[in-house]
């Protein structure tokens, strides 16, 4: 089983991801897809990059093609340099220790629920990251939009007393 995700570099937050028995194109364009539907990317003025390492699924004319088409740089970690790739390496590592290894799927299913339940409820609703003030990824976007919010009230405000 081959499992994809994208991974929201500033929230930690795993935004798509795909399990499935091929490690191909479709893998990742269909976690691609979910992570811009899930973060309503429409627009080339976004300026969003993606990283990934060198695999030939990410290298695809179907992967590469749909980045394209939304506008999102393309970035590439260095061969044989999985370092460069620290994000999703982290995470893989807290999904082993904290599920997998934990546990015994008798099939696909399976595994697709407690992958998928591990990742939306657990990893992005629960894991406190130290690189986020120990609030897990969920939260600290939360009070991010929150933050973000308030400022341009403030801003709306300002305005009108001037």
């Amino acid at each position: 089983m081959y499992l994809a995700v994208i991974i929201d570099a500033f929230t930690r937050k795993v935004i798509g991801f795909c399990l499935s028995r091929n490690i191909d194109s479709s893998l990742v364009t269909t976690a691609l897809k979910r992570a811009i539907k899930e973060r309503r990317v429409s627009s080339e003025k976004a300026q969003i990059i993606h990283h990934s390492d060198r695999g030939v699924q990410y290298c695809s004319y179907e992967y590469t093609d749909l980045l394209d088409f939304h506008g999102i740089r393309i970035s590439m970690s260095n061969p044989g340099s999985p370092w460069e790739n620290g994000f999703a390496e982290s995470f893989f590592k807290t999904l082993k220790t904290n599920e997998v290894y934990l546990n015994d799927y008798q099939n696909i299913w399976e595994a697709k629920t407690n992958l998928f339940r591990f990742i939306d409820e657990v990893y992005n609703q629960e894991r406190l990251h130290s690189s986020l003030g120990y609030l897990p990824p969920s939260e600290f976007e939360e009070n991010y939009w929150q933050g973000v919010s308030k400022q341009s009230i403030n801003y709306d405000q300002i305005a009108r007393l001037s």
